[in-house]
């Protein structure tokens, strides 16, 4: 199997995390990998905020209570989309998503755990991160990705289903 297949099929969403920090090259090559993502006309409006400061992870902890996990996280990452124009408002959550999956992808890749903490469209979650991170009135949170190495294991469970799938018509 290719190395592509291989992570997308034993990527799981880690919860818990060793005390190992993760690396500026290590970080810049996870975000590297975010900005490659598909963009819908190439407008790319994903904008990113790194944390790892232990207050500001506990201001995004404070915005979404049910994260306890990020007490133990070595950063997060808060995906933002910037509207410059009307236009940019059109495809940003699949363009803004799909930058999210390459971020995990890559950081599975580095032997790095993640786990994606939605925020868009709970307007509590974006009201208290926009508050909390400083956010311009034309940037919108849309999740929040908590990275830090794996302090646990998943199984891989078989989650092909062939009666999801329909070919040329429902």
């Amino acid at each position: 199997m290719s190395e592509i297949l291989d992570a997308i099929f034993t990527r799981r969403s880690i919860r818990s995390y060793t005390d190992k920090e993760i690396s500026e090259e290590s970080m810049n090559t996870i975000l590297k990998a975010a900005m490659y993502a598909p963009s819908a006309r190439n407008f790319q409006p994903w904008r990113f905020i790194v944390v790892r400061d232990r207050k500001n992870l506990k201001k995004i902890q404070e915005v979404q209570p049910y994260n306890t996990l990020l007490e133990h996280a070595k950063a997060a990452v808060i995906i933002c989309a910037q509207f410059e124009t009307d236009m940019h408002k059109l495809f940003f959550q699949q363009d803004c998503g799909a930058a999210i999956e390459n971020l995990m992808l890559a950081a599975h890749g580095l032997g790095i755990g993640s786990v994606w903490l939605g925020v868009y469209p709970r307007e509590q979650l974006i009201k208290g991160i926009a508050k909390a991170f400083g956010l311009p009135k034309d940037v919108v949170p849309i999740g929040v990705v908590a990275l830090g190495y794996p302090a646990e294991e998943k199984p891989d469970p078989e989650r092909f289903d062939q009666s999801k799938i329909h070919y040329e018509q429902w």
